[in-house]
């Protein structure tokens, strides 16, 4: 039997909304967030579990990334332990003038703060764990 995964790409608040349910509770380690400033895209690796599909239970290796960032500012996260796991609670976003802040909630009070021009992200599904 073929295996399909998700592929999950928002432009809009709605979108965002979709992608941050599919994250939530997902395990993030600091050593698997990257920010490419010069091709101004955030990436992250996540453990997710798959609560759009029928198995619940199966954790998926998942990418979401952020296109456009001009800028990322993080806060409660201490990026030299590279080990350090994280627990994404949910991904929102605030409209600043001509730009948006999407903002990264973490367990612990920790954030991560992505400057864009647009919301362009993708939530793109690797494997089954």
């Amino acid at each position: 039997m073929k295996k399909y995964f998700a592929k999950i790409i928002a432009t809009d608040n709605e979108g965002l909304r979709m992608i941050s349910a599919c994250c939530s509770g997902a395990k993030v380690k600091t050593s698997d967030m990257k920010y490419l400033k010069t091709n101004k895209i955030f990436l992250l690796s996540l453990e997710r579990k798959n609560i759009e599909g029928q198995d619940a239970e199966k954790k998926i290796n998942s990418i979401c990334k952020f296109d456009f960032v001009d800028g990322v500012k993080s806060k409660n996260i201490n990026q030299k332990n590279q080990d350090l796991v994280l627990e994404l609670i949910a991904i929102d976003y605030l409209k600043n003038k001509n730009d948006y802040e999407v903002n990264l909630i973490f367990n612990n009070n920790a954030h991560i703060a992505l400057k864009t021009e647009s919301i362009e992200v993708s939530l793109e599904d690797q494997n089954e764990l």
